[in-house]
């Protein structure tokens, strides 16, 4: 105990020496989007980023996968962006473009040259004012995920761990279930539950944006409000609470899957929320250990597997 307490000491020293504080500016419009710029001249380009505040954790319990399926359908396109026009405006432009979700958020964001800032905000402002969610969107789309969830899930080795992991944490909490859902929810869904998905989530009050980079404040802010200011504030967005009993033993559990040929042990701990001081700390931690080819696992792995095969 007194070894893991001196390491976490030590990290956290480590980190303050080195930190660097990041000047930002942060506001917010009157339809309720949160605003955050930071200027950055090194280079001449400029990050555009959307984080609306839906993931998984805000799915019905028969219609999950809606989050991971936005991320998708909001390339469609909108009023003004021809269906399939979306990622043809980025690489034209000379940007780069992704979105990802998560059990909490949406995440969607543009990479420009410096000069093309307002094409971020036009593209981003596009998708939260005006997105075209019709039934040939939805059923591209449901294609596209079907795939998505085959190839990194259904057809993985080892694919269905993170879902029966999340089974046995988590009893009350939305977290049971992993972002990319039930594709028979999505097939059961109507056009109208997609509509009102979007209608109660991507609003600018349940929504960021973050741009930083090569940009000048204030120029930055008259375009923010050009583009974004005129997006209707939507309802305001209640969160669910919910209260897990603590996990007061050891859990043993066995799964079986069809394409595993070599078994394998997993591993997984209940940890603090994001919010908390400890689930940083722990960030920290998972860091120095496991992420990347710097980290003291994988030097332990290679070092065992050089002692195996010598």
């Amino acid at each position: 105990m007194k070894k893991g307490i001196i390491a976490f000491s030590l990290l956290g020293a480590c980190i303050s020496v080195t930190a660097q504080k990041v000047a930002f500016t942060e506001y917010n419009l009157k339809n309720g989007l949160h605003v955050v710029l930071h200027q950055d001249k090194s280079a001449p380009v400029v990050a555009v980023s959307v984080m609306y505040h839906v993931g998984s954790k805000d799915e019905q319990t028969n219609r999950t996968g809606f989050a991971h399926f936005f991320e998708h359908l909001l390339f469609e396109g909108s009023k003004n962006i021809k269906r399939g026009e979306f990622m043809k405006i980025v690489s034209a432009n000379g940007g780069q473009n992704n979105a990802n979700t998560s059990q909490d958020r949406t995440f969607y964001y543009e990479v420009f040259p410096s000069n093309q800032l307002e094409t971020g905000l036009w593209l981003e402002s596009e998708r939260m004012l005006q997105p075209v969610i019709n039934e040939i969107g939805v059923k591209t789309q449901n294609e596209v995920v079907k795939e998505e969830k085959r190839l990194r899930v259904d057809n993985q080795p080892y694919g269905n761990f993170a879902s029966e992991v999340l089974k046995r944490l988590f009893t009350k909490h939305p977290y049971t279930w992993v972002p990319i859902g039930s594709m028979e929810h999505l097939d059961a869904a109507t056009l109208a539950e997609f509509q009102a998905f979007n209608k109660k989530f991507y609003v600018p009050n349940n929504a960021c944006l973050v741009i930083a980079g090569d940009i000048d404040i204030a120029k930055t802010k008259t375009l923010v409000e050009a583009y974004f200011g005129e997006v209707p504030k939507g309802a305001p967005v209640v969160k669910a609470k919910y209260v897990e009993q603590p996990i007061t033993k050891q859990i043993v559990d066995t799964a079986y899957d069809n394409n595993i040929q070599i078994p394998a042990i997993i591993t997984a701990y209940r940890i603090p929320g994001m919010t908390s001081k400890e689930s940083k700390m722990l960030e920290m931690a998972s860091a120095v250990l496991s992420r990347g080819n710097s980290s003291r696992m994988y030097k332990k792995w290679l070092m065992i597997k050089r002692i195996h095969y010598r």
